[in-house]
């Protein structure tokens, strides 16, 4: 007599699956698309973190700006000094004129926010540390998708590099006159010095010029950047007085 073959029996974890298969109604392309945007997003953030933490030792590119100004202009002048060939003096000069707090900060500065905020559109509230991820990574002009990129980088950039390092890249991207980008080119532009030899009140014309470099000149200067010149002068002295110069000079 031929076995009978027994019927499988429906078992609970069977069951399950199939209730779940039959609950999302076969494949679901969106979930698929989600699912990989997210590791494509996951994958762009790690190469990001990479990139920015190899350039806390490995020297960074101009950046976007620097590039279309090249292609506007045809060529710039820019030459990388690194920080031990930089006057202290600018260095405390920059700090005055772009980010008194620097050394204090994590690289957002809230109260320079507050500040501008109340101020208008009469100063700006970015950081020494906002200015290099924006100069270095971003782009320039107002874009509220810019400014979120700029402030999730910018601690990034604060937890990897060493304060000495963001102003020395920041030293060597900044804008100082049309086309001259660093201030190997624009201590050679203006006074035909280099960065090392800059006097206080050279580099504290250098330092004023720097929020609308393409307008205002550090070798002649209107009276406007001659009042600015002598307060980031005097800015300058106090922060070597006070102690915060500290994080950035050895």
């Amino acid at each position: 007599m031929a076995k009978q073959t027994k019927p499988k029996t429906k078992t609970r974890k069977t069951a399950s699956r199939k209730g779940k298969r039959a609950a999302r109604g076969g494949p679901q392309p969106l979930r698929w698309l989600r699912r990989w945007l997210l590791r494509g997003l996951a994958v762009v953030v790690i190469l990001l973190a990479l990139i920015v933490t190899s350039h806390s030792v490995i020297r960074p590119w101009g950046g976007a700006y620097m590039l279309r100004e090249r292609l506007r202009l045809g060529e710039i002048d820019r030459q990388w000094i690194p920080m031990e060939e930089i006057a202290p003096v600018m260095a405390r000069s920059v700090v005055a004129a772009e980010d008194a707090n620097f050394c204090l900060h994590w690289g957002i500065d809230m109260s320079a926010i507050r500040d501008a905020i109340a101020d208008g559109a009469a100063r700006g509230g970015s950081t020494i540390s906002q200015q290099v991820v924006k100069n270095v990574y971003l782009w320039h002009g107002r874009s509220y998708v810019r400014k979120a990129l700029e402030t999730l980088i910018t601690p990034l950039v604060e937890l990897t590099w060493s304060k000495r390092r963001i102003l020395e890249v920041y030293l060597n991207v900044a804008e100082f006159d049309e086309g001259a980008f660093g201030i190997e080119a624009g201590a050679w532009r203006y006074f035909q010095a280099l960065p090392k030899d800059l006097s206080a009140d050279q580099a504290a014309r250098l330092a004023a010029v720097l929020p609308s470099p393409q307008s205002w000149s550090a070798s002649a200067p209107g009276e406007f950047v001659s009042r600015r010149s002598a307060a980031i002068r005097d800015g300058a002295a106090t922060i070597a007085r006070d102690g915060r110069a500290a994080c950035f000079e050895d």
